[in-house]
């Protein structure tokens, strides 16, 4: 997150549906986790055809989520890196109804996905040693304005960013964590 540079809110439902494409997704989160790589690599990381990784991986560099890494390839081999962005987008009340169904469609796949890398690190954690323990867990309640839930998120962002910026890069012994921020009014209560 150090190198993100200024916030860059998705507002074009064909921007939204290029990131939201289920295998664009996987194509970047490995890119993100495993670094660069050729379409080549990629294909057989994901379990695919380098057709089909070629493809997607032009798409995304279209929209610019991933870019030319030249400094890793030799001759004609072509490198792939995601591009670290902090994406943000619009409020839903300004979405038209396309970017709406997008972005939902785009959220529900991602909190999915969470749940998913939830589930194993659950199923691996006591192979994990004192890294098993990493789980911090916090469930609370706070009755909010909307300008004070969107003051928060901001004080949250600028917390992530500062962590982000001092362990660029990792400290020796350092892991990649997956950090959420999920908050949503209740609508059982007021």
């Amino acid at each position: 997150m150090a190198d993100q540079g200024e916030p860059r809110e998705l507002t074009d439902p064909a921007t939204l549906k290029a990131l939201a494409h289920p295998l664009r997704r996987r194509i970047l989160r490995h890119l993100d986790s495993k670094g660069p790589a050729t379409s080549t690599s990629l294909a057989r990381a994901l379990g695919q055809n380098t057709g089909a990784t070629s493809y997607h991986l032009r798409r995304l560099a279209e929209h610019g989520f991933v870019e030319d890494a030249p400094e890793q390839g030799q001759g004609r081999e072509r490198w792939w890196r995601a591009r670290r962005q902090d994406i943000r987008f619009p409020p839903r009340s300004t979405m038209s109804a396309d970017m709406r169904a997008t972005f939902d469609e785009f959220a529900r796949h991602g909190v999915a996905e969470d749940i998913e890398a939830f589930a194993r690190f659950q199923r691996q954690r006591d192979a994990m040693g004192e890294w098993g323990d990493g789980l911090l867990f916090s469930r609370g309640v706070l009755h909010l304005t909307k300008d004070e839930l969107l003051r928060f998120w901001t004080d949250y962002m600028e917390l992530l960013r500062r962590y982000a910026a001092a362990t660029d890069p990792p400290t020796e012994g350092a892991r990649r964590l997956l950090v959420r921020f999920v908050a949503f009014p209740d609508v059982d209560g007021e």
